[in-house]
């Protein structure tokens, strides 16, 4: 698929196209304008973030990606250990919420950064509406589950996080799922299959840019992912080094990790 075909954000009366970018920005110590540049390029409904600022006006500083991006922040930052995620109006956020996970003694603290959204649906509707006879419907729209996450660089923490990770996603009880993030695991590793042998990998499933995420000065290795929930259409997913606007200069200049963006598709589901 030529990088221009990857399709933007659409609501049809059958499905939602929704544009997920994930996204280590190493606390943004590097070239801000840059890393915002790369994100406004890559028009995302969703961006997953790893390694958002997390200590001394670490809410400022988010504010400014936000801001600076066109998007809205939703949840995480300090409070989910790193992981954030930042959506765009179009996404309506029914519920957010950071998780941290079990500490090991000596390694890095992690945790989730959760949301349920809404697309289509409106922003003013509360989820649910009034049937004729009184009873509540769901409002419409559909409803998607997204966690950002960055797993430990030790191999048996890792794998025992990507457990979690899986349990937390069912949890949300939604029609469709998504985990975004920074694994620390390569496709052949034991945390990465974890998750893969639940969930689809949208590079293995449509392969669309480039596919080596770490690190822009060497690009060698696919570490970061963004992984569906059966149902979820993966119209293509990669690296976007090459789209317009999207220049290699600011790729190398933003942070230490190539961003991953996919286009999903999601059909409507009957209200149950």
């Amino acid at each position: 698929m030529p990088l221009a075909d990857l399709p933007g954000s659409t609501t049809d009366p059958d499905a939602a196209v929704v544009r997920v970018l994930s996204y280590n920005i190493r606390s943004m110590r590097d070239d801000r304008r840059a890393l915002a540049r790369v994100i406004r390029a890559c028009a995302p409904d969703v961006v997953c973030v790893q390694e958002a600022p997390r200590f001394f006006r670490w809410r400022k500083a988010a504010a400014w990606l936000a801001r600076e991006t066109g998007l809205v922040y939703t949840t995480g930052g300090a409070t989910a250990a790193g992981p954030m995620i930042l959506t765009s109006l179009r996404a309506h956020v029914e519920h957010a919420e950071d998780t941290l996970l079990p500490r090991v003694p000596g390694l890095h603290r992690r945790g989730f950064a959760t949301a349920v959204l809404r697309f289509g649906g409106g922003h003013r509707d509360t989820g649910t509406r009034e049937s004729g006879e009184g009873a509540p419907e769901r409002a419409e729209g559909v409803r998607l589950g997204v966690v950002s996450c960055h797993l430990s660089l030790a191999e048996a923490e890792r794998y025992e996080q990507a457990g979690l990770l899986l349990d937390h996603l069912a949890a949300l009880d939604v029609p469709y799922a998504i985990a975004a993030g920074d694994i620390n695991d390569r496709p052949d590793g034991l945390a990465f299959r974890r998750i893969a042998g639940k969930l689809r990998d949208g590079w293995a499933t449509e392969p669309w840019g480039s596919e080596a995420t770490s690190n822009p000065k060497d690009p060698h290795q696919r570490i970061d992912a963004v992984f569906a929930s059966e149902g979820v259409e993966i119209i293509g997913c990669g690296v976007p080094a090459g789209l317009p606007g999207v220049t290699d200069a600011d790729l190398l200049a933003a942070t230490d990790h190539f961003p991953v963006l996919a286009a999903l598709r999601l059909p409507r589901v009957a209200a149950v």
